[in-house]
């Protein structure tokens, strides 16, 4: 059964929606990571909750520091597909792999010798939820080369227009997850439980088998990974042109987890309850952003395989589709929040004041949902045309405003009602802002696709030119 999508050709909507539903499935598994994570650890009780809490916000950092290989590699491969050079996108997943990898062993030491350092930026009150915190960062976070290698894999598949490959590793990472889960959290027979520590080892074991799944299935591929090594030297211009598109965006995931962790740690101020509430609220409102991440992903290589090919009519076409589906999205996420909100938060964590301040959260994220949504499609549009600075600068800006927009509305008698409705507003400006964005940039495409490129990957075999009238 072939797994890769022709995204070139063919009706626009089902290529589309054929690439784009496996991702979205898959980001659904990854959000069910975290929930089945948080599941458990919410039986043990609210302090493990902040633990896992303080100790995630670096896994989530560290998404940021593999997106520039993910981004940079995810686009360049789709760009020299789309023009016929398969030799060419395999240089440049050979690159992003590489990449990932020494990125991974950095990151992973500098959190696992300076956790305790790290951790303490929260503020974090309670001893043994410090120490709990510093335990998940060592193991997550020290063996996050499995994380990296299957983002990598994962955007390498989805430029190739497999979006199945992630779908299914990742739910057999997610099966494997939860059978874990409850046997390292509360033990079993002989096996001792390790609370949140064992949350740790069960998703880093699961990643892992992840990472194995990628590397059995790779192996068979004759389209890039056959031509795939691992140890050659990349040409500087390759590299820089991953760098130059994957920077600004790993910027911006960088500065936005940075932003998040500042409001944590003014959040922990009102106490590690409130930490607690921040932690299973941001998962639970993952359902949406997880899923348009997703979506994303699909319009990204959607787009940046028609921008190689210089079909610049499809790109249009593709983008209105995926907002279109991603705001219908958004809003049943708005109506789940905001109708069911004790019923969701009271699935996780079961004291009745975390409860109370929970619904809170939920209700207020809620009305932000669809905009939410457009603002991701729309970076993963603009991402596949190149124009990764753009986004990031808007993004970044407006992120930002978050810290004191939630200081004023704090401050004047909001209290935690004011940082969830700081996050809110921010989101509603930059879904419109990036939709009319991607307007004004869609406008500046050439009305004419000039030249199609159908060679097999080597730079000469630009042949089969013709031309089309958008």
């Amino acid at each position: 059964m072939n797994r890769k999508i022709d995204l070139l050709k063919g009706p626009i909507f089902t290529s589309l929606t054929e690439l784009a539903i496996p991702i979205m499935v898959t980001a659904l598994v990854q959000m069910a990571y975290n929930l089945t994570d948080m599941a458990w650890i919410g039986m043990v009780g609210s302090p493990a909750v902040a633990a896992v809490g303080a100790g995630g916000m670096y896994v989530w950092l560290s998404q940021g520091v593999v997106a520039l290989a993910k981004m940079g590699g995810q686009v360049k491969v789709a760009h020299s597909l789309g023009e016929g050079k398969k030799e060419k996108a395999a240089i440049y997943a050979s690159g992003a792999i590489q990449m990932a990898i020494i990125f991974a062993f950095l990151y992973g030491a500098l959190t696992f010798f300076g956790a305790k350092i790290l951790i303490e930026f929260f503020g974090l009150s309670d001893f043994e939820t410090i120490l709990n915190a510093q335990g998940y960062l060592k193991i997550t976070c020290g063996l996050i080369v499995f994380s990296f290698l299957n983002s990598i894999f994962t955007g390498i598949l989805t430029a190739m227009g497999d979006s199945k490959t992630p779908l299914t590793a990742n739910v057999i990472g997610l099966v494997l997850n939860m059978i874990l889960d409850p046997l390292f959290i509360f033990g079993a027979g002989p096996l001792p439980g390790f609370g949140v520590q064992g949350a740790a080892a069960a998703t880093v074991l699961a990643q892992c088998s992840v990472t194995l799944i990628f590397l059995l299935v790779v192996r068979k591929d004759r389209v890039v990974f056959d031509q795939v090594r691992i140890l050659q030297r990349i040409p500087w211009n390759y590299m820089n042109s991953m760098i130059r598109i994957g920077f600004p965006y790993a910027v911006q995931n960088l500065i936005y987890t940075s932003i998040s962790m500042v409001l944590t740690r003014f959040v922990a101020g009102f106490g590690d309850m409130a930490v607690a509430v921040l932690r299973v609220g941001g998962q639970i409102e993952s359902i949406s952003w997880m899923t348009a991440d997703g979506f994303a992903g699909a319009i990204n290589s959607f787009v940046a395989q028609n921008y190689g090919a210089k079909q610049y009519h499809r790109i249009k076409k593709g983008y209105f589709t995926a907002v279109g589906v991603m705001f219908v999205w958004g809003l049943f996420s708005t109506f789940l929040l905001i109708v069911f909100p004790r019923q969701i938060f009271g699935l996780f964590l079961h004291e009745p004041d975390v409860i109370s301040l929970g619904i809170r959260y939920l209700v207020i994220l809620g009305f932000s949902q669809m905009f939410m949504c457009v603002e991701l499609t729309t970076v993963g549009a603009l991402s596949g045309l190149g124009k990764t600075l753009l986004s990031s600068v808007i993004s970044i800006t407006f992120t930002t405003a978050r810290i004191p927009l939630a200081i004023i509305l704090s401050s004047i008698g909001m209290g935690l009602d004011g940082i969830w409705w700081a996050f809110s507003i921010s989101s509603m400006i930059k879904g419109i802002l990036f939709f009319f964005c991607f307007l004004k940039v869609s406008d500046h495409l050439p009305k004419e696709s000039t030249l199609l490129y159908y060679g097999k990957g080597d730079e000469g075999n630009e042949a089969n030119e013709s031309t089309r009238t958008v």
